[in-house]
């Protein structure tokens, strides 16, 4: 099972962090390339416990629709969104935030499978590990962005 780990440092409280990396608008906003939006569950302000939202996006110019929900809540240190349905067999999102000197380290663990068996695992091999984690990268960096303060 393919597995994703990105740390970001972010110059904002834990709370802000935390808070950010749950709010379905900056997530839409973060992912506007794929013309990603919320569709059914929440679909504006900040998620919380057992909450859930699918979205709607396209990726490879194929739509896809995806149904996740916040199955772990520990504010402001961590949380994980895990698909309840959609494209693949697995989706587990693990978001963590560390007070560091000068704001907080966020770090995504994302393990992910395919369907499709052996070709599910040959495309999350070859194609889909450096999808995912380019789509994260830029998330992160519309976070750091949208936090850091201004002069």
């Amino acid at each position: 099972m393919p597995t994703i780990v990105l740390t970001t440092e972010i110059p904002s409280s834990a709370e802000a962090c935390f808070a950010a990396s749950l709010s379905v608008d900056a997530h839409t906003a973060s992912m506007s390339r794929s013309g990603e939006r919320a569709v059914g569950g929440v679909t504006t302000g900040v998620m919380g416990p057992g909450d859930t939202v699918t979205w709607r996006a396209r990726h490879f110019g194929v739509p896809f629709r995806m149904t996740s929900r916040i199955s772990a809540h520990d504010a402001p240190h961590r949380f994980v969104d895990e698909q309840a349905a959609g494209p693949f067999r697995r989706w587990w999102h693990e978001h963590r935030f560390e007070t560091v000197p000068g704001g907080t380290r966020m770090t995504d663990v994302v393990e992910f499978t395919s369907p499709a068996g052996p070709l599910g695992r040959l495309v999350d091999r070859v194609v889909l590990t450096r999808y995912m984690t380019r789509l994260l990268r830029a998330r992160n960096r519309w976070l750091l962005d949208a936090l850091s303060p201004r002069d």
